[in-house]
């Protein structure tokens, strides 16, 4: 069978190889691949900078964003032939931490968790794979293509349902305002949750170019081209922060109302030092209570509180995250930007 793989740690070594079909060992459930999401994970470990490779293995099955069909699967598993699918992507460590000892894999604290795709086990980018029943979300036909999205969405709803309960800590909690930098997928998908929440949202990112001014509307949101600096007069209650930029991460601090929270979704790189008038963004934060916090991955309640985000959602407006579907021949052509692009799919189906 077809899949995509990479040597991790060498830089352009992506490549479409024919592989054994998945062991058995990878779970009880077999499942044929119809469409792989592409984000920013796999472009680093496509360029040698991330990723670990299974145990004795030199190349890695690369892909977290799955989306496909079962094509068997054991009578006692709650799934059934046809049913659409999607994969989640951690697994716990075998310790296991206190963490992943309650189902809690997305903060553990060890590190010894594995990944599909990512570390140390092959991913979803393959014809068919293998998941155990307990890490494979359902999904409602309806949603089709867009399933595709459910990975990322599992791991906004992670971002909202830590927000809450930050905001908890004040029975007062009652956010009116958010502003969430970055229009790329997740930004867009932090946006969806905000305005299913009644929340008066507000996206700011550094161009105009695509939908994302069109899909912001269609949001009942305002789209904003510029900088937070910009924005001082908005004063959002929270503030999710999706870009990963060190100078748009920078002016996040200190920018919300009294008691207001930033988190941070966006990935930076290292080694980029920053102006930053800390003594300043210190007072402020102190004195309003700010809380600002990071967030990374998703557990099994994520998804499915991602699941239940999409299927409120308009699903033409889901359609139009998705700007681009790539070949599995030509699947290193996903990687490339190119204007317009939200999120770009490769295509198994």
């Amino acid at each position: 069978m077809r899949a995509l793989t990479v040597a991790p740690g060498v830089a352009n070594s992506a490549k479409v190889e024919d592989v054994p079909e998945p062991p058995k060992s990878d779970g009880a459930v077999l499942v044929r691949a119809l469409a792989l999401g592409v984000c920013g994970t796999d472009r680093e470990i496509v360029a040698g900078a991330y990723g670990w490779a299974p145990p004795g293995q030199k190349r890695l099955v690369i892909g977290h964003e799955s989306l496909g069909k079962v094509q068997e699967a054991p009578a006692d598993s709650r799934f059934k032939p046809g049913d659409l699918v999607v994969g989640i992507v951690r697994r716990p460590d075998p310790v296991p931490c206190p963490y992943c000892a309650v189902g809690e894999w997305d903060m553990c604290r060890n590190d010894r968790y594995t990944e599909r795709g990512i570390k140390e086990r092959n991913g979803y980018g393959s014809d068919f794979f293998r998941v155990e029943p307990d890490f494979l979300i359902k999904l409602d036909s309806s949603l089709g293509l867009n399933g595709v999205l459910v990975e990322p969405t599992s791991v906004v709803a992670k971002a909202w349902d830590h927000t809450e309960r930050i905001g908890a800590r004040s029975r007062g909690f009652a956010p009116k305002r958010l502003l969430v930098t970055g229009a790329g997928p997740i930004g867009l998908l932090a946006a969806l949750i905000g305005a299913q929440r009644g929340l008066d949202v507000h996206v700011l990112d550094h161009n105009d170019r695509g939908r994302k001014r069109e899909l912001v509307r269609e949001l009942g949101g305002t789209f904003h081209v510029g900088s937070i600096t910009d924005l001082d007069a908005l004063k959002p209650d929270i503030l999710m922060e999706c870009t990963g930029a060190p100078s748009v991460i920078g002016d996040a601090f200190g920018r919300t109302a009294a008691d207001g929270i930033v988190c941070l979704l966006g990935v930076s790189a290292p080694g980029h030092d920053l102006d930053l008038d800390i003594g300043k963004v210190n007072r402020t934060m102190v004195l309003d209570n700010e809380t600002v916090f990071g967030s990374v991955n998703a557990n099994r309640q994520h998804y499915q509180d991602a699941v239940d985000v999409l299927q409120r959602a308009d699903k033409r407006w889901l359609a139009k995250l998705i700007t681009r579907r790539v070949p599995v021949e030509q699947w290193t052509q996903a990687l490339a930007h190119q204007s317009g692009d939200i999120k770009v799919v490769i295509d198994f189906s």
